[in-house]
């Protein structure tokens, strides 16, 4: 992480030296500086009344002395920098995040001593201060805390503020800084264990394509060279065929294709935070896609709307880390919210793309008509696994685990492999399972299983 730009600015509604700061920073004057002015005030009037001279010296060294460090103060509020740096800038739900922050002074001044406030949102916890001492000319100081979130989502860092003093305590005054950062937390992602699902990679999946690239299997198919081509790729028995430089075409290899499908209809879930069924499907699909990633497929995340999340239509895993591809899915996924729709209606017309391939779906509460229309997602002959949280199962509704017993038949009978859900359940254990085909019981219903 490389230090954010300087936070130097000058706060709102005030310009450096003018009436209206210079007003204000009279107003920090503490109640020893007050002491001191009405002090020197009464001494003056004292020195006429009473025709002492060295009365006046006195009480005119009185009310200098805290006027004068209200004029420091304010010269010297302008000449103290501050900057924040955070690592790393994307954490996972439950991970820790530190925040560096430093303050420099470039006054030829000393400074009193500080006290520095970083604003952080109520879900980070409480506002963290640190007390500094006093700054020599040139000085720096820096300090670090750790912010940890249990829920998703974008997270503002600051305004940085500071307060400071002058080294006889006579006035105190507050600096804000505006630029601000932000914390990105998105869905915690569990490793999965590898397992046949139907519709691998390498060219064995469904919807499977062949594109042109700059690295894969060689193509029997010459073509003429071009600027910028690998000279050891130069097809000489082409070339001396067709009297021009031939080079061998390189293509990738065949990918399969894979979609998740999350359903994020309000009414399909009960209950809120990070216990929660919702959360636990956010998680889910994460999981999922970063899975599929790294097994190679060619990922695109679907809503009950029928969207794609923006930015990870077509991911795939390339190069040698497939996170990197995962990065626009984790932080859409992380700003994702409940649906206003009704029925996966939107997903249906969506899947008739014929780009499907092996689709996992995380569903929520499927009644009535809703369980027969999630059924006929799956495509013809493709592969379908779905994770069905039921919202009766984790409000503790239900008087046992059955998991909704007529939609996983319906789901079933459409060829799903289906794993209903419940509180305390593991995505590996259960991806495990899917792996097994479900576990079967004596209705022959695939339920799966607990963790």
């Amino acid at each position: 992480m490389t230090p954010g730009p300087p936070q130097d600015g000058t706060p709102a509604g005030e310009e450096p030296g003018g009436r209206r700061g210079l007003r204000a920073t009279f107003g920090g004057l503490t109640t020893r500086g007050r002491s001191f002015l009405a002090a020197g005030a009464a001494a003056v009037g004292c020195s006429y009344v009473l025709g002492q001279e060295d009365l006046l010296r006195v009480g005119l060294l009185l009310a200098a002395l805290p006027v004068a460090c209200v004029l420091v103060l304010h010269r010297t509020r302008h000449r103290v920098t501050g900057s924040r740096r955070l690592a790393p800038e994307r954490v996972s739900v439950g991970e820790e995040a530190r925040v560096h922050l430093a303050v420099e002074s470039v006054s030829r001044l000393p400074t009193g001593p500080l006290l520095l406030q970083d604003r952080v949102p109520y879900d980070l916890g409480p506002w963290p201060r640190f007390v500094l001492d006093r700054l020599e000319p040139g000085a720096r100081r820096a300090v670090s805390y750790r912010v940890r979130a249990e829920l998703r989502g974008r997270y503002p860092l600051g305004p940085l503020q500071l307060r400071l003093t002058d080294p006889f305590g006579m006035c105190e005054i507050d600096r804000g800084f505006s630029v601000r950062q932000t914390l990105t937390v998105v869905p915690h992602c569990a490793p999965l264990p590898p397992v046949a699902l139907g519709g691998e990679a390498a060219g064995h999946g469904e919807g499977r394509h062949r594109a042109v690239a700059l690295a894969g299997a060689d193509d029997i198919i010459p073509r003429g060279y071009r600027h910028g081509d690998d000279l050891r790729r130069v097809h000489w028995r082409a070339t001396a065929r067709h009297g021009e430089l031939m080079v061998r075409r390189e293509e990738q290899p065949q990918r399969a294709h894979a979609t998740v499908l999350l359903d994020t209809r309000g009414i399909a879930y009960a209950g809120a935070g990070p216990g929660s069924a919702f959360e636990w499907a956010v998680s889910g699909a994460a999981s999922a896609a970063v899975h599929l990633l790294q097994r190679g497929f060619s990922v695109r995340l679907l809503t009950d709307t029928g969207a794609s999340v923006p930015g990870t239509d077509g991911l795939a895993g390339t190069g040698h880390d497939p996170l990197d591809a995962a990065a626009p899915l984790l932080d859409a996924l992380a700003l994702i919210d409940h649906s206003e729709a009704e029925d996966l209606s939107g997903a249906h017309e969506a899947l008739r793309d014929g780009r499907t391939g092996l689709l996992v779906a995380f569903l929520g509460e499927l009644a009535g008509e809703q369980a027969a229309s999630a059924a006929r997602l799956r495509g013809r002959g493709g592969t379908a696994l779905a994770f069905v949280l039921d919202p009766e199962v984790w409000t503790g509704a239900a008087a046992g685990y059955d998991g909704g017993a007529r939609p996983l038949r319906l789901l079933r009978e459409a060829g799903w492999t289906v794993l209903p859900v419940a509180p305390g359940d593991a995505l590996p254990d259960l991806w495990r399972l899917a792996g097994m085909g479900g576990a079967k019981e004596d209705d022959g219903m695939v339920t799966g299983g607990r963790a």
